[in-house]
């Protein structure tokens, strides 16, 4: 929405109309904690990076840890290194993968809810394979602070990492709606989060997280200027592409996933992104998402079981029906989202974070976090 207050998304969106294997969880090991511990001692950085939580101070090194690829049951130690298969999301052995998480909320606002307890829930408790940290770029975000906010997601990344789950990077631009106006800036951050963390093995970048008002083929300039800056720090990482009217393949502004396939992104290794908020994004959402999955890679980036806001009421058939048909297609998912923002869309009941928890079991959450939940795990 658009607002002075933490925003979802805005209210100008509107409505046009196989099995995966999943690896069990276990509590982290000794090595984990001794990482953990690691990090503890180097100590805080200033500023924004000191309000990640109390439980763990950010870190400003050079590079994060490696994948916890010995640690048994985790997604990356069962997958390892992912890559763009024909129009699928693949495994080191080439077997299609379906990752499912959580994306946090803006970490100008919420990265309070995003600490050591609260990633050992997601990981063990709810099982998730993967994490999206999403840096706003306006909106008080990156453009105030880049040095600030680049520790931020930096330390998030480290933390994700230790639990052996991947990592989206997004780059949260939203308004203005036009990538190129931060194409500077993007290149610039995903310079920086390459040089310590492009050879880890489990990071997935977003580059432009929900473009509106920009043709397609201003989005697709932007990608193809923006994609060689990750490629320098990370030749072989995944690169996902938002696409046309919030993500929506174009149907949020009368367009349709066509465009795409007939002039895609000149590129190797990349997928293109759809969100949908179930309640607003019905019938013909899911017709495109089904359609354009089989032209092309996708990748969930961000979805909802409420309206375009990420509030009110949920739909949980409609949201069934996306999630059914995303495992039939091993469409990875992620939703929208990790904090105890007021809307129903936030899976933390109010107050949760302030209180540095309790993070894990059904109790702590709102009806759409133990919905998501409950199948996620």
């Amino acid at each position: 929405m658009r607002s002075s207050l933490p925003p979802r998304r805005p209210d100008a969106v509107a409505d046009a109309g196989s099995d995966t294997a999943r690896p069990h969880r276990r509590s982290r090991s000794l090595g984990a904690l001794l990482g953990a511990a690691a990090l503890l001692a180097a100590g805080t950085s200033a500023g924004l990076a000191a309000a990640a939580g109390a439980d763990t101070p950010a870190t400003g090194k050079p590079a994060g840890p490696a994948p916890a690829a010995a640690e048994e049951g985790t997604a990356f130690a069962e997958h390892g290194r992912l890559e763009v298969c024909g129009t699928k999301l693949c495994g080191e052995d080439g077997r299609p993968v379906q990752l499912r998480g959580m994306s946090t909320h803006g970490t100008q606002w919420y990265s309070q809810c995003v600490t050591d307890g609260s990633l050992d829930a997601l990981a063990d408790d709810w099982g998730a394979d993967v994490l999206r940290v999403s840096t706003y770029v306006q909106e008080g975000g990156y453009e105030t602070d880049p040095e600030g906010f680049t520790d931020l997601a930096s330390r998030i990344i480290d933390q994700a990492t230790e639990r052996g789950m991947y990592v989206v990077v997004d780059w949260h631009q939203l308004t203005p709606g036009d990538p190129n106006h931060n194409t500077e800036r993007a290149k610039k951050f995903f310079t920086d989060i390459t040089a310590r963390h492009g050879d880890q093995n489990n990071l997935i970048y977003e580059i432009a997280n929900e473009p509106n008002g920009v043709g397609w083929s201003g989005i697709r300039s932007y990608a193809e200027e923006v994609i060689p800056a990750v490629r320098a720090g990370d030749p072989d990482g995944v690169v996902l592409v938002g696409t046309r009217a919030w993500s929506s393949l174009g149907l949020s502004e009368g367009a349709d996933e066509q465009e795409i396939v007939n002039d895609p992104v000149d590129a190797d290794n990349i997928m293109y992104t759809f969100h949908f908020y179930a309640a607003s994004h019905g019938d013909s959402y899911l017709s495109a998402l089904d359609r354009a999955s089989d032209q092309l890679p996708i990748f969930v980036t961000e979805f909802g079981t409420q309206d375009h806001a990420g509030e009110d009421a949920n739909d949980f058939d409609m949201s069934q029906r996306y999630l059914d048909l995303m495992e039939q297609k091993n469409i990875s998912w992620i939703n929208w989202n990790f904090s105890d923002d007021h809307r129903s869309g936030a899976v933390f009941k109010e107050g949760t974070c302030n209180a540095g928890g309790p993070w894990a079991g059904p109790e702590v959450l709102k009806e759409a976090g133990v919905w998501i939940r409950d199948r996620m795990s």
